[in-house]
């Protein structure tokens, strides 16, 4: 049985997991929220997408909520030093995620 998620931020990432944990991840469609993506220090940031690939790879900072585990903030510090707008907190991993994207 194929099945498409509409999901967005934390919860739906959570459902989709649960269901691609019941079912064969194969047969799971994910549909992210693109509404909320803005543009940071020149990258394109995806909040939600980010926190389903993060939640579906295992790879989520379940404590914050969004990010990634053993994250680290270097570009971010360096950033605030250079008087940068860094209100939204990207660490160094996640930097990687929107370089290459």
């Amino acid at each position: 049985m194929k099945v498409a998620v509409l999901a967005g931020g934390l919860g739906g990432s959570r459902f989709a997991r649960a269901l691609a944990e019941t079912i064969d991840p194969a047969d799971v469609t994910v549909v992210g929220n693109v509404g909320d993506d803005l543009e940071v220090v020149g990258l394109h940031v995806s909040p939600d997408l980010d926190t389903i690939l993060y939640t579906l790879a295992g790879v989520l900072d379940e404590e914050r909520g969004w990010g990634r585990t053993g994250e680290s903030w270097n570009a971010r510090e360096a950033a605030t030093g250079l008087g940068a707008e860094t209100w939204f907190q990207l660490g160094d991993r996640d930097l990687g995620l929107h370089l290459a994207r």
